[in-house]
């Protein structure tokens, strides 16, 4: 006899089904989509260098909700506790200050992959993909906010040095892992007011990537990523690695371009760039995220921006997107920040997977508007929420209230007694 969840999801394919629908096919869809998971969320970008470095480069984080993560090890123990309420496939995205341990007399352009062997184990053992990120602040070499746009070569070196050891480090994840590794590249560099030179920087900053990238690391192993930012804290005036020159980079350079939801005007849509991108480059890494009013790192909620990113992505098709979180905040749980947010994007793919496109398309290519958009419209009533039930069933993900109960109880035994 079938539950209450198999009944609701049996009536949800017969209603699709008459709109075109084959659930069956959404929900392989949605299992072949793998999600990024960003480690920073659970410590709050502080990262484990244990060096006293303040956040800087424009990060803020906001809250002061106890349980932090104090170093790798409690961050992968918070990491398995959220991996367990959180269904379909998924990786770690870790950045380059996430270090498992620090080797005496070793800053970060010296890094290897001893440095982060605890997370390569840890991440073999599960069979989870791991990512990388250089971290190009929160350190006294980002000098006047700028790194590898620094006039002084020796920390433009220093900086330099970094990203080759990290895309280094990244290749090692995916022999170990069996999962190619993205290393995405973001630099805070920038100026609060007006430079008197925009040129010269921003010259120094495409001669460091491409110093970077010069080094050897195998393709297979490892998807280079750039990243831009429309502005940040103290680079309000100018940001060096602007959109316009990510993307340029990224097509003469066969790299991928990440485009990250809080670093474009508020009312830009990331969602409508994805298919004007992929129709001309290679490939995309989205970071997702919500921004309210600036670039805030909100928690993802199902608001146009998501729905719409997911509707888009269904569009394009996975292959050549990379998915990954990017928020962080400290005013709530830390793990329930990432099982709510990772449910919510995988809910905003669902979506997009389920929507009755043919018969959408079908009005359009008629002219017949009017249909267009009342399609659309009904497409966002039809049951879902029962093909996401009986998805997380089938995962073994509990209900929310049991998910609330969990974490509540894992935040009492663990992450209060942590003090901070």
């Amino acid at each position: 006899m079938m539950n209450r969840t198999e009944r609701m999801f049996e009536d949800a394919c017969s209603i699709y089904a008459e709109h075109g629908v084959d659930v069956k096919e959404a929900l392989r869809k949605l299992d072949s989509a793998t999600i990024g998971i960003h480690a920073w969320q659970g410590d709050d970008v502080v990262g484990f260098e244990n060096t006293g470095h303040a956040l800087t480069g424009g990060c803020q984080v906001t809250g002061n909700y106890p349980g932090r993560a104090r170093s790798a090890e409690e961050l992968r123990l918070d990491l398995d506790e959220a991996l367990a309420m959180i269904p379909g496939p998924n990786k770690v995205v870790l950045q380059g200050h996430e270090v498992d341990s620090m080797t005496p007399g070793c800053d970060r352009d010296a890094f290897t992959i001893e440095n982060f062997s605890g997370w390569a184990d840890w991440a073999a053992a599960r069979k989870l993909g791991l990512d990388l990120a250089p971290a190009f602040y929160s350190h006294p070499k980002l000098d006047h906010g700028l790194s590898l746009s620094h006039p002084d070569a020796a920390i433009r070196r220093f900086w330099i040095d970094h990203g080759k050891a990290c895309r280094r480090i990244a290749a090692e994840f995916a022999r170990r892992t069996g999962v190619r590794s993205v290393c995405n590249f973001w630099a805070p560099d920038g100026f609060k007011d007006t430079p008197a030179d925009r040129l010269a920087p921003r010259r120094r900053l495409m001669e460091s990537l491409d110093e970077i990238f010069a080094d050897p690391v195998d393709s297979a192993l490892v998807l280079d990523a750039v990243e831009s930012k429309l502005f940040g804290i103290g680079t309000e005036s100018c940001t060096v690695g602007s959109h316009d020159f990510y993307l340029t980079y990224a097509a003469k350079h066969n790299k991928a371009i990440c485009l990250d939801m809080g670093h474009f005007h508020p009312t830009e849509s990331v969602a409508d760039k994805l298919s004007a991108i992929l129709v001309q480059q290679g490939g995309i890494l989205l970071h997702v995220s919500r921004g309210v009013r600036w670039d805030s790192d909100h928690v993802i909620v199902q608001n146009d921006d998501l729905l719409n990113l997911g509707r888009e992505i269904a569009a394009c098709g996975t292959g050549c997107i990379e998915i990954g979180l990017d928020y962080f905040d400290a005013t709530i749980n830390r793990v329930g920040a990432w099982v709510i947010g990772a449910h919510n994007m995988r809910k905003a793919l669902l979506r997009g997977f389920l929507e009755p496109v043919e018969e959408i398309k079908a009005a359009e290519a008629a002219w017949d508007l009017t249909a267009r958009l009342a399609l659309q419209e009904e497409a966002k009533t039809l049951p879902w929420n029962a093909v996401w039930d009986f998805y997380c069933e089938q995962h073994g993900i509990p209900s929310v209230s049991a998910i609330l109960a969990r974490i509540r109880d894992y935040e009492k035994r663990v992450q209060f007694p942590r003090g901070n």
